[in-house]
């Protein structure tokens, strides 16, 4: 997991922006608008284009208390952290939360918990942080795909409401892929840019969906996603080569399943070994089963 979590980590500029995309880029680009306004700032900046803006109400800073100064210094200083220093990051963004419950910078500064929690692996922290965030920015592609593929890799047999978690799983990863392509591209980044940042959250989204209908023994369902996750993908996750594996092993397409575990077990990392033998192991059974027809 920590592989991806860095790769998510990269991405948390592109990801920014996409918030900004969905109407919350609350204080990504500073609060330089206090000034005699009762602290309100300005609107970020909406699509004319009402027909591509997902039908959700976002957020915006004048449904939102006005900020003090303590507040907006809280946040300016929450911000300011490096991304590197995580337990500071943490600290502060507690603090924040703890101290303005009801924060005009809450999504941005859950948003950034989230991921501060998955690079610390503290996986319920994140799930919980993560869940206040989707309820503030429904619209938030990343954030809902970063938790449908956290929540299907986590759940086991073993959970707590193992069920109800891997069927909010698919909720979020379905409601990431039905978003993505309805996001307007924000004025200051660039078609390649804000492309990669929506192929990271799908590359997640297919992935989370993909696994929960490997878990619901729906392996042939499961194949396009993972396809399409390591299609999208520049460098693709070894996992998600083994369990595209996996599923066409399952299905008997052997040689797709020979195919998938070779491209794993060529990334160097944990899942080599498996990965290898997997492949070894498919090998053999395609010498005694027929194939399925694809």
């Amino acid at each position: 997991m920590r592989r991806k979590c860095s790769r998510w980590l990269e991405a948390l500029t592109i990801a920014g922006v996409l918030l900004g995309a969905c109407g919350l880029a609350v204080a990504q680009s500073g609060q330089s608008s206090q000034s005699g306004q009762g602290g309100q700032s300005q609107p970020p900046a909406q699509s004319t284009d009402k027909s591509k803006t997902p039908d959700v109400t976002p957020l915006t800073l004048d449904a939102a208390p006005p900020v003090n100064a303590e507040e907006d210094a809280a946040f300016k200083a929450f911000k300011d952290v490096p991304s590197t220093d995580l337990n500071k990051k943490i600290e502060l963004g507690e603090d924040l939360v703890k101290k303005y419950p009801q924060s005009r910078y809450l999504p941005p500064v859950y948003y950034s918990l989230t991921i501060a929690y998955m690079q610390t692996n503290q996986v319920q922290k994140m799930l919980d942080v993560g869940d206040k965030e989707v309820a503030l920015v429904p619209n938030d592609i990343t954030t809902l795909a970063i938790l449908a593929q956290t929540i299907s890799r986590t759940t086991n047999s073993s959970t707590p409401n193992a069920a109800q978690q891997l069927d909010k799983a698919a909720t979020y990863a379905k409601k990431a892929i039905e978003l993505a392509p309805t996001l307007p591209k924000p004025e200051n980044l660039t078609e390649e840019t804000f492309t990669a940042g929506k192929n990271q959250a799908l590359i997640a989204a297919h992935s989370g969906l993909g696994l929960v209908l490997i878990k619901h023994g729906k392996n042939a369902d499961a194949i396009p996603e993972f396809e399409q996750a390591v299609k999208l993908d520049t460098n693709p996750d070894p996992v998600n080569y083994y369990l595209l594996g996996m599923a066409n092993k399952s299905t008997s397409h052997f040689d797709d399943a020979i195919a998938a575990f070779n491209k794993c077990a060529a990334a160097p990392g944990p899942m080599q070994a498996q990965c290898k033998a997997q492949a070894d192991d498919t090998k053999k059974k395609s010498a005694t089963e027929l194939s399925a027809p694809k």
